[in-house]
This record gives structure tokens, C-alpha cells and sequence, in this order.
């Protein structure tokens, strides 16, 4: 970026002194006019004789915290920004989702060439987000190392397989149809590969959250520390053939949790459901902030207080806010359905 700067000593005085750069080179020597300098990821030329055209401009650079706006001598203004700014939450939106896997229209592509569909429309005001993701064709993903700025991710594995890395968790493995892992906030990791049909769902807090990519990291890295403090949580990696079977909430139905109530110190967790001898749930109602749920295998109609029923099949999804009643009625036998809800336990 070229900047006029009539008076270069001063200019370069403030640039040097005041906000960190670097001199890279400067010239003539007995007479300097345009010097090069360096830092916060930009790199600038000051000339002395830039040319009438060339404005002043404005430059914002990230800090540990926000500062007052400056003025070079060359009139370039500096404004300031928290490099890593307090997550936003925005306030819930609460209201009865039914998302259908059958519209093929929601599809969309997204970050590293894979197609998203969204499953809570509206997002609860920017509160959630959940989301199918899929690779269709397979085979190595043009990912990069990052991590994002949020409270809460979980990942879960539907169809097909995928190999992942994170920060200080060891080497690759790979994510086969029912396991999940917990992305606690600012953990490093990278997709690697998937085969063809790859699908996962993710859901996550906020909807819209920063992905930021680290370059400077290499996955996997040499420190291996799974019981490492993220922001309060720690990563979790939860394996289906090892899960083990327990009473969900309500009677005639067993569940297998995936332990992100201790990952998260009670934030969140993630279930898979199944009926044990009972087709349908009592009728029930929930205080939490989230109630998500996706019918992985078999069919079952969603009933909630003022509401028609909703006959729901495999990929199909509901979110059911706090304060409705409702119920889980003509269960298949062969019904599994994906559960996350915040706090872990609904009261």
C-alpha cells in the first residue's frame, strides 16, 4: 500500500515508534524519499513525492484492546480493534422449527467447497446454528488448519467417514456414522479427507461465528494433552461402538450420551435416542435455551401444543422451544433420533 508522506522522518518516526512496524528498506541514502516498512500483516511504502492522487487512507489495526483513533503526520488515520473481541450472543428468537430433509433447494455451498444445509431457519435469532454438511464426491478436502470464535460445537457423523486432527489430541482418526466430538472454542483442527457420501451435523453457539485460519500451526502437533483447559471446556471425542445404552428421561426409551455435560461443565450435551418397548413419549415441556433434534433412522410424529402434527422421517429435524408441550408419538421401531440440548440436563 503506498502512502504519501510529505515530512518521511516524522512519518516514519510514527509508524516505527509509535505502532511497531519495521523498516524493510529506505532510499536514497543521503536524501531518503520512499521508505518500506512492515507489520500487523501490512506492509506499506511511504513516499516522500507520491503523487497528488495518492490519499492519506485509513488503516485498522488489531490490538490486545480497543484504543483511541491516531493521526500520522502524513494524515493516514489509525483506528484500533480488539484482536480478539468478547463473543457476541445475541438473544434468542424461541420457536417451533420443523426442518425437511426432502427440500433440496436449501442446499448451498460453503467454506472448503462443502454443501450446508441449514436446519433451524432463522437460527433462533442468531443464537444457533445447526447445520448438515455433506462432501458428496470424497477424497482429500482443501482445508487449512483454524479454529472458531464461539461457546459452543459439537459435530456428529451420520453417514460415511472423515478424518480430522486437533491441537494437542494426537494423531488423525477418523469419524465413522455415529461418533461426535465437542470442538471446545479456539481449538485448532483441520478436515482432512471423507469418503464419498460424507454427511456430518453440527450444531453450534452463535449462528454466525468467525473461522480463523492459523498458519502457524502444523496438525498434529508434537504436545499431546487431552484433558487441556478450552475457554472452561475440554475436547471430547466420543465413539458409538464404545457407547453404553442408559435410561433417557422418559420411560420405554434408552439413550447413549456422548459425556459433553462433564466436557462442557453442564453447558450442553449431545444424545442419541432409541425407543426400549415404548411408542410414544409422555407429554412434556422444557426450560432450556435449546431443544434440537434429528431423526437419524425410522419415523415418528412430532406433537406440540398448537401446533398440527408433523410426521418426521430419517434426515428430517425439529427444534421445540421452552414452555411448549409436547410429544414424540408412533415411534418406529427401528427410531433413533439426535438430540442436543443446552443446559445438558433440560429441567
Amino acid at each position: 500500500m503506498v502512502l504519501p508522506a510529505p515530512d518521511l522522518a516524522a512519518t516514519l518516526d510514527f509508524f516505527v515508534d509509535r505502532l511497531g512496524f519495521r523498516v524493510e528498506s529506505i532510499f536514497p541514502a543521503d536524501a531518503p524519499a520512499v521508505a518500506v516498512i512492515a507489520g500487523h500483516g501490512l506492509r506499506l511504502r511511504l513516499a516522500r513525492d507520491a503523487g497528488a492522487g495518492v490519499a492519506p487512507g485509513r488503516l485498522l489495526l488489531l490490538a490486545a484492546a480497543a484504543a483511541p483513533s491516531l493521526t500520522a503526520p502524513n494524515g493516514t488515520r489509525i483506528d484500533f480493534a480488539p484482536a480478539t473481541p468478547p463473543i457476541a450472543i445475541p438473544d434468542a428468537a424461541p420457536a417451533l422449527i420443523v426442518s425437511r430433509a426432502a427440500d433440496a433447494a436449501a442446499w448451498s455451498t460453503g467454506r472448503a467447497g462443502m454443501r450446508y444445509r441449514d436446519l433451524i431457519p432463522g437460527r433462533y435469532g442468531g443464537r444457533f446454528i445447526a447445520s448438515a454438511i455433506a462432501i458428496p464426491e470424497g477424497g482429500p478436502v482443501p482445508d487449512y488448519v483454524h479454529f472458531h470464535r464461539i461457546r459452543f460445537q459439537a459435530i456428529y457423523c451420520r453417514s460415511g467417514w472423515v478424518r480430522v486432527v486437533y491441537e494437542d489430541q494426537g494423531p488423525d482418526f477418523v469419524m465413522v456414522p455415529g461418533d461426535c466430538v465437542l470442538q471446545p472454542p479456539g481449538i485448532r483442527h483441520r478436515v482432512l479427507e471423507a469418503s464419498p457420501g460424507l454427511e456430518v451435523i453440527e450444531i453450534a453457539c452463535p449462528a454466525a461465528h468467525e473461522t480463523v485460519a492459523d498458519q502457524a500451526l502444523a496438525l498434529p502437533n508434537a504436545r499431546v494433552d487431552p484433558m487441556r483447559d478450552f475457554s472452561g471446556q475440554r475436547f471430547l471425542r466420543h465413539v458409538a461402538r464404545d457407547a453404553v445404552w442408559a435410561p433417557w428421561r422418559a420411560p420405554g426409551f434408552v439413550c447413549r450420551s456422548a459425556g459433553m455435560a462433564t466436557a462442557t461443565a453442564g453447558l450442553a450435551e449431545l444424545r442419541v435416542v432409541r425407543p426400549d418397548g415404548a411408542a410414544a413419549t409422555p407429554r412434556a415441556r422444557h426450560d432450556g435455551e435449546l431443544l434440537f433434534a434429528c431423526v437419524l433412522a425410522g419415523t415418528l410424529t412430532l406433537e406440540v401444543d398448537g401446533a398440527a402434527p408433523a410426521p418426521l422421517g430419517a434426515g428430517d429435524s425439529f427444534v421445540i422451544p421452552a414452555g411448549r408441550e409436547h410429544r414424540l408419538a408412533a415411534c418406529s421401531g427401528d427410531l433413533e433420533w439426535l438430540e442436543v440440548t443446552l443446559p445438558a440436563a433440560l429441567a
